[in-house]
C-alpha cells in the first residue's frame, strides 16, 4: 500500500567505520530512541532511504553507491527493522545497489516507539556505512465510506445505507474504505444485534463492487445474511480498526415482511415423502 510506504531519511554513512554510540532503545524499555551516525568523505559509500520518515509497521526501501569494484552483497541492519535487508550490485560491475522503489525494502517493527534509529551497511564482515532511519507514529485511519447494501446493489448513494431499508433475513454487503489502512490488516469484524453472528470483511473480497470513488483506499468487504426474527428499527453496525485505535458506526434501516429462505433438508424431505408416496401407490396397483 503506497500510502503507507516506508520514508526514511537519507544520511551518508562512514565507509569503514563502526557505528559510533549505542543504538535506539526499542518500546520496550519505554525511552525514547536516539541514535549517532558519522560522517561520510567524498567518494565513500553512500547509504540511504527512499523516503525522509516510515511509520511504526510500514516498510523501508534502501539502497547504497559509492562500492568498491567487486563488492557482491551488502547487508544493511538496524533496531528499526525486522530484519536485516540484502544489497546486490544492480548490474555485474555497478558500484550502487538496485534503485528502484521497494526492490531493496524491508518491514520495519510494529512494536517500538518513534523516534530515529541507527542503520549500518556491512560488507565481508567490515561497516562500509551508516545512516538514520526515522520512524514517525502510525497514520490515523481515515476512513472514507462505511456503508451497506442489499447484495447484488451497487453500494452508491441510494442504495446503501442509510438511504436504503433492508427486510430481516435478506442478504446485504458491507463496505469500508480507509484511506489510511492499517499496515498488514487485511481483514476486519463487524458487530451488530442484526446478524446472526459477527461479519468478517476482507481486502480483496469479490463483495468490493470497484467503486472510482474508493480509488487510493484500502477496501474491506464481504456480505451476511439478516437474522429474519429482528423487529423494524434502525440498527447500528460497528467495527474496529488499525489495531483496536479506530472505531466506526453505520446505521442499517430494517423493515418489511422477512425473506424467505428455503432450507434443502425440508426441500430433501418432500421430495423422500413424494417418493414413499409413489412406491405405496405403484404397490397397490400391482395387487390389483
Amino acid at each position: 500500500m503506497f500510502s503507507r510506504a516506508a520514508r526514511a531519511v537519507a544520511v551518508t554513512g562512514l565507509a569503514l567505520l563502526p557505528l559510533l554510540g549505542p543504538t535506539a532503545g526499542a518500546a520496550a524499555d519505554g525511552r525514547t530512541p536516539s541514535a549517532a551516525a558519522a560522517p561520510s568523505p567524498s567518494g565513500g559509500p553512500h547509504l540511504e532511504f527512499d523516503w525522509d520518515e516510515v511509520e511504526v509497521g510500514g516498510w523501508a526501501a534502501v539502497g547504497i553507491t559509492g562500492m568498491p569494484a567487486g563488492w557482491t552483497v551488502v547487508t544493511v541492519t538496524s533496531p528499526a527493522l525486522e530484519k536485516p535487508i540484502r544489497l546486490t550490485p544492480e548490474r555485474k560491475g555497478a558500484s550502487h545497489s538496485n534503485s528502484l522503489p521497494g526492490v531493496n525494502r524491508g518491514d520495519v517493527r510494529g512494536d517500538i516507539l518513534p523516534g530515529v534509529y541507527p542503520a549500518t551497511a556491512a560488507s565481508g564482515g567490515r561497516t562500509v556505512a551508516t545512516a538514520q532511519l526515522r520512524v514517525i507514529p502510525q497514520a490515523p485511519a481515515q476512513i472514507r465510506r462505511f456503508v451497506a447494501g442489499p447484495k447484488g446493489g451497487t453500494l452508491g448513494s441510494t442504495d446503501s445505507t442509510p438511504e436504503v431499508t433492508v427486510r430481516p433475513g435478506g442478504e446485504i454487503v458491507v463496505l469500508l474504505a480507509d484511506e489510511n489502512g492499517a499496515e498488514e490488516e487485511n481483514s476486519l469484524t463487524v458487530t451488530s444485534k442484526a446478524f446472526e453472528e459477527p461479519l468478517t470483511i476482507r481486502t480483496q473480497s469479490s463483495d468490493d463492487p470497484g467503486c472510482k470513488c474508493d480509488d487510493g483506499a484500502t477496501v474491506y468487504a464481504g456480505h451476511t445474511t439478516l437474522r429474519d426474527d429482528i423487529p423494524p428499527g434502525t440498527y447500528a453496525l460497528t467495527v474496529v480498526s488499525h489495531d483496536g485505535e479506530k472505531t466506526s458506526t453505520a446505521q442499517l434501516v430494517v423493515a418489511g415482511e422477512p425473506v424467505t429462505h428455503y432450507r434443502p433438508w425440508l426441500i430433501g424431505g418432500a421430495v423422500v415423502v413424494a417418493s414413499a408416496g409413489a412406491v405405496g401407490l405403484v404397490r397397490r396397483r400391482r395387487r390389483r
